[in-house]
């Protein structure tokens, strides 16, 4: 999405996928289901990719942190991701 472009100065590495990967899946067991579904990797992604973000000055003059960056990305991707297939 285009905000990611006007705010974020830093973006989360090759790492973080695996990580917030192991996380959505630990995320049933925790829960007592079999496999993960996309609330998972929702859920994760704030825990997981908040330390791993650096918002840019922009971002940090309107106040916005790098929680509510990652929940607006989180909101954004299955929009975009519709938006092409449909």
């Amino acid at each position: 999405p285009e905000f990611v472009r006007e705010l974020v100065e830093r973006g989360a590495g090759p790492r973080a996928r695996q990580k917030h990967l192991e996380g959505a899946r630990a995320m049933p067991a925790h829960h007592g289901r079999s496999c993960e579904s996309k609330q998972d990797v929702n859920d994760v992604a704030v825990p997981v990719l908040r330390h791993r973000v650096a918002t840019n000055f922009k971002a940090r003059a309107e106040g916005i942190d790098t929680v509510d960056l990652v929940g607006k990305l989180v909101d954004a991707i299955p929009r975009a991701a519709e938006a092409r297939y449909a």
